[in-house]
C-alpha cells in the first residue's frame, strides 16, 4: 500500500481549504424513475413515520426500507456482471466464481474506491449538436476528435466519461425516450470501447442506462462494449450518470471520486460519483 507523506497530505488539505467545487454525477433515486427493464425497480417505503411511536419525552423517529436492483439508477458494474462463452474476466469460469449463490470472485465487494483523474468526453459538443441521435454509435473518430478539441488526452488509469446528451431525457421525465427500446439509444460500440481500453482507462461511464449503442427495437440483445470492457479487459462501467452540469460548464478534467457499496458477491452497486474541481 502506498502511503502519503505529511507534505503531500498538507498539500491536499490546503487545496480543500482554498475551496473546491463538487459536481454531483449521480441521479436521485425515486420510485418510478427511468431504468433498464431487465432489473428490479427501486422502491422506498417508511415502515415507521414520525408520530407512529412517540417517546415519553416527546421525541419520535422515522425509518426506511428500500428494495432495488444493483443496476438501477447511477451504478457501477462489477466484473462479475457479464460473461462471454461461460467465462468472466481473467478467463474465470462462471461456476468457479460463484460460491453459495454469490460471486465471491469479481463481485462488487472487490471494486476498490476510486480517487482518480477524470475526463469528460463531450461528443455532442464536438459534433455541434445538443444531443446525439437515437441509436447513434459513438465511433473511434468521434472520441479522437473530442480529445483533440478539448485538449484532454486520456492517460493510463483515468476514468473516461462519455457524454451523449441522452441524460436530458432523464431530466425531463421522458422515461420511454431514455430507455429507448423502440427508438434506440446512442452509445459506445465495440470499436470505441477497445479504443478506450487502448488508452489505459481504469473505468468508463456514460449518461445512459446501458453505456452501449442500442439499435432501434433491439433492446439489450447484444452488449459488445460490455464484453470488451468487463470480460476481456477488466474495465469497470458506470451507467446512468448525470453529465449535463460538467458539459454546460466545459469541465473536461477533474478529480473523480467514487466508492461502491461493499455488497458481497453482488454484480454491481449503486454509486454517487463526484467530480471535484478548484472552486471559484
Amino acid at each position: 500500500m502506498t502511503t502519503l507523506s505529511t507534505t503531500t497530505t498538507h498539500t491536499l488539505l490546503d487545496a480543500v481549504r482554498a475551496g473546491v467545487r463538487v459536481v454531483d454525477l449521480g441521479r436521485t433515486l425515486t420510485v418510478g424513475m427511468p431504468q433498464s427493464p431487465n432489473h428490479p425497480a427501486y422502491w422506498h417505503a417508511l415502515p415507521r413515520r414520525h408520530g407512529d411511536m412517540v417517546r415519553v419525552d416527546g421525541g419520535s423517529a422515522a425509518n426506511d426500507m428500500i428494495s432495488m436492483g444493483t443496476h438501477v439508477g447511477t451504478h457501477i458494474d462489477a466484473l462479475s456482471h457479464v460473461s462471454q462463452d461461460g467465462k468472466l474476466y481473467g478467463d474465470l469460469d462462471v461456476a468457479d466464481a460463484l460460491t453459495g449463490g454469490r460471486y465471491e470472485e469479481l463481485g462488487a465487494h472487490t471494486i476498490a474506491p476510486m480517487v482518480r483523474r477524470g475526463v469528460l468526453l463531450d461528443v455532442p459538443a464536438t459534433l455541434g449538436v445538443d444531443r446525439l441521435d437515437a441509436g447513434y454509435e459513438i465511433s473511434v473518430v468521434d472520441l479522437e476528435r473530442t480529445v483533440e478539441r478539448q485538449a484532454t488526452a486520456i492517460e493510463p488509469g483515468d476514468v473516461a466519461l462519455v457524454r451523449s446528451g441522452w441524460g436530458q431525457h432523464f431530466d425531463s421525465g421522458d422515461k420511454a425516450s431514455f430507455v429507448g427500446h423502440d427508438s434506440g439509444v446512442p452509445g459506445v460500440g465495440a470499436a470505441g470501447a477497445q479504443w478506450l481500453v487502448d488508452q489505459g482507462v481504469h473505468a468508463t461511464g456514460a449518461d445512459t442506462i446501458a453505456y452501449e449503442c442500442l439499435p432501434p427495437g433491439a433492446g439489450h440483445a447484444t452488449l459488445p462494449a460490455h464484453r470488451v470492457l468487463l470480460v476481456e479487459n477488466g474495465v469497470y462501467i458506470i451507467e446512468t450518470m448525470n453529465l449535463e452540469e460538467l458539459a454546460a460548464d466545459a469541465l473536461h478534467e477533474f478529480v473523480f471520486v467514487l466508492s461502491p457499496l461493499a455488497l458481497y458477491g453482488a454484480t454491481g452497486s449503486p454509486v454517487r460519483p463526484l467530480a471535484v474541481v478548484s472552486g471559484e
